[in-house]
């Protein structure tokens, strides 16, 4: 395949599901160098509403499942289709929900550069892993450093409204064209693929662009 095929993915760095798709998309283009796709990620604020700073984790939990027990049994498929997936997603160590519009600044500003999936991958590594928050300016200046970006011009940028509007309006966007939940990937600017679909779908949407082609 030559031509390149724009797929463009609606997410969230604080989306256990957006980070169980990404694992199950890499997968399935590890095994499909060739791919066609050229991935552009876009923001799309899971709890837009949430104050700047962020909140305790445990509060956020009762006010959004209304415990921890319920909270448990929402959050087990996740931690089963997580384990499948071979990722570790560390609920227990996790102390703050941040509000992620400054992590889509980060990726915005990386996505210039070129580095935007690295992006991704170290702000996903960096709350599910590391149970970092990454609502904090410092969290992300040490997250740029980490993908070759200029730590001292990030921590800059993050002091100002450089590009708040530019993620609000996008955000907003995507809600406008129907979307409701991430992750949504949309295949060639027409097809959408919504939620953390398995490699095998990926292979097959593969195959169905060669036939095409």
């Amino acid at each position: 395949m030559t031509d390149t095929i724009k797929l463009d993915i609606m997410s969230d760095p604080i989306c256990p599901w957006c980070y169980i798709g990404k694992a199950h998309l890499d997968r399935a283009l590890a095994s499909e160098p060739d791919h066609p796709f050229l991935i552009e990620w876009h923001p799309f604020q899971l709890n837009p509403d949430m104050p700047k700073g962020g909140m305790d984790r445990r509060e956020y939990l009762e006010g959004k499942f209304g415990g921890k027990e319920a909270a448990v049994k929402a959050y087990a498929p996740v931690v089963e289709h997580a384990q499948k997936a071979g990722l570790t997603i560390n609920f227990e160590a996790m102390k703050r929900t941040p509000n992620t519009l400054d992590a889509h600044r980060l990726i915005h500003w990386a996505g210039i550069e070129g580095r935007q999936t690295a992006a991704v991958s170290s702000l996903f590594k960096a709350y599910f892993v590391d149970a970092r928050d990454i609502g904090d300016a410092e969290v992300l200046a040490d997250i740029a450093d980490g993908i070759g970006l200029d730590a001292s011009v990030i921590s800059r940028l993050l002091a100002t409204d450089a590009d708040v509007q530019n993620i609000r309006d996008r955000d907003a966007h995507s809600r406008k064209m129907g979307i409701t939940s991430v992750p949504t990937f949309i295949v060639g600017g027409k097809h959408a693929v919504p939620g953390a679909q398995p490699p095998e779908l990926w292979k097959q949407v593969l195959a169905d662009l060669r036939k095409a082609g």
